[in-house]
């Protein structure tokens, strides 16, 4: 594993955040990128001044919603066809696509953002959102937001962790159990104004 950790953190700081960018997009799409494994150690390379701060959390952010894109396009150009004329043969019907547009068009945005704190989930929020053809304008804006949060999240452990990835799963599983408990509070929040409104 210490040498997997050496390799990647070598890896990364040859690519620079050009790589960053790739991984991440990766990441963010259906490709099994973990986060985890990418950002972590550039926020150790932060910690050692081999790499800038800002820089890390926009390509960090940029590649996410590239990923994020993809796959929002793969859906809405693709597999809502697809999935209006067979979807039937797998339990699909057009009440249901009804049933998702309406939700998207209502709850988009919050499910859109709170996605991207969710381990698998945010690599597939943004088929359903896709499907829905959600506003692409507003699901960049609310991918963005999420992933940027995510983003600076893990350099944070990677600063202070360093190359060790023991405890960059165990801190990152502790930020993600408190950013689960943090949405829940967040959603319930949303429910309660969307009552009133």
């Amino acid at each position: 594993m210490e040498v997997f950790i050496a390799w990647l953190v070598d890896t990364i700081g040859r690519l620079g955040y050009p790589g960053i960018v790739f991984l991440m997009a990766l990441e963010s799409s259906f490709f099994p990128v973990p986060s985890e494994l990418v950002i972590p150690p550039a926020g150790y390379l932060i910690f050692q001044g081999e790499m800038n701060t800002w820089l890390v959390l926009l390509a960090g952010t940029i590649g996410s919603l590239l990923g994020a894109v993809f796959n929002y396009a793969l859906a809405y150009y693709l597999g809502r066809p697809l999935l209006m004329r067979y979807g039937r043969y797998f339990f699909l019907t057009h009440d249901k696509f009804f049933k998702v547009d309406k939700f998207f068009s209502s709850h988009g945005e919050i499910s859109t953002f709170t996605g991207r704190f969710i381990p698998v989930v945010r690599h597939f929020i943004s088929f359903p959102a896709g499907l829905a053809r959600m506003n692409l304008a507003r699901f960049c804006i609310y991918t963005s937001l999420g992933a940027g949060i995510w983003v600076a999240t893990l350099a944070y452990i990677g600063y202070l962790v360093g190359n060790n990835m023991d405890l960059v799963k165990h801190y990152s599983r502790q930020v993600t159990v408190a950013v689960v408990f943090f949405l829940v509070i967040i959603i319930a929040f949303y429910i309660k104004q969307q009552r009133k409104a």
